[in-house]
Parts: structure tokens; sequence; C-alpha cells
């Protein structure tokens, strides 16, 4: 019977310590939209109370039309900051899981350079030439992993700024129209 190397167990350890990170990272992220949500459901039925008791002290129906439109733009706002704190804890759950991928990468890319080395140690005379060919494309494979890690940042980059301007335009249009809305109310009770 032989012994377990060393090194896989190390590398065994490793990828369950990997494992048992991302399990808890993916539960983090998921205790925390359960918890936003229950919030959101909270704070919904509040205010549907509030409202509705609103709603019955409405006399005529130019009230209730300002009654309405004015319920545009709170409601906007809400949906917008609900599609904010969403986002924001997706991209905390991606964020750490890119940072646990990372980790996983760059060590497997060490071993891969120690098993290299080790290779080049021991290689039999005249086989030069093969070593550096794989310490080359070693390399080579590094620096295309890193340029594809920084682009894959830098569209996380400009998608999040993408969502943030269409969200301020969203909120934007919620506002104007609600801001027409009431005008168009004042307007029918002058007149």
């Amino acid at each position: 019977m032989t012994a377990i190397p060393q090194q896989i167990l190390d590398q065994q350890k490793s990828a369950l310590d990997t494992l048992v990170a991302t399990q808890a990272t993916l539960f983090s992220g998921f205790e925390k939209l359960v918890d936003l949500n229950m919030k959101v459901v909270k704070a919904t039925l509040d205010e549907v109370a509030q409202t509705s008791q609103q709603a019955v002290s409405l006399k005529d129906p130019q009230e209730a039309a300002a009654f309405t439109s004015g319920l545009v733009q709170p409601g906007a706002e809400k949906a917008l900051a609900y599609g904010k704190h969403v986002y924001d804890i997706v991209a905390g759950v991606q964020g750490e899981l890119a940072k646990l991928a990372e980790a996983q990468v760059a060590e497997g890319q060490q071993q891969l350079a120690a098993a290299v080395e080790q290779f080049s140690k021991n290689a039999p005379t005249g086989s030069e030439s093969a070593v550096a060919l794989l310490k080359s494309s070693l390399a080579t494979a590094n620096g295309a992993y890193e340029s594809l890690t920084k682009a894959a940042k830098q569209a996380a980059e400009v998608a999040e700024s993408n969502l943030n301007a269409a969200a301020n335009a969203t909120f934007k249009a919620a506002s104007d129209a609600a801001e027409v809305a009431t005008k168009s109310t004042r307007t029918r009770r002058a007149a």
C-alpha cells in the first residue's frame, strides 16, 4: 500500500476549502436577497394599508386623479431602489466568486509553473529547446489569461455604468410623467 503524497492531499484540501467558500458566498447572497424581499414585502403591505386609507377619503374625481398621479414617482423611485439593491447584492456575490476563481487559477498556474520547473531540472540533456518552448507557452497562456481577466473587469464596469445610466433615465422619465400628470390635474382644477 502506498502513502498518498502530501501534494495531492494539499490540493484536495484546497479544492474543498474553495467549495466551502463558494457555498458560503452563494448562501450569503441568497440570504441578503431573502432579507431584502422580506423588507420590501413588509414595507409594501404597510404602504398599501396607508394608501388605502387615503384613497377611501377621496371625494371627487379630480382628487382621485391627483392622488394617483402622486403615486407614480414614489413607485418608480422604489422600483429603481429595489433594482439597485438586487444588482448590488448580485454584483457583490459575483465579485466574491470571481476572487475565489482568480485564487484557484493563480494556484493552478503556480502548480503548473512548479511542475514545469521540476521537469526542466530533470529533463534529459538536449531537451533544453523543448523546455524553453514549454516555459514560453506557459508565459503566453498566463499573459492571455491576465488580458482576458482585465477585459472582463472592464466589460463589467461598462455594464454597471450602462445600468446606472438606464436607471437614471428611467427615473427621470417617471419623474417627468408624474410632473406632467400633476400639472394636468392642476390645470383641470383651475378650469
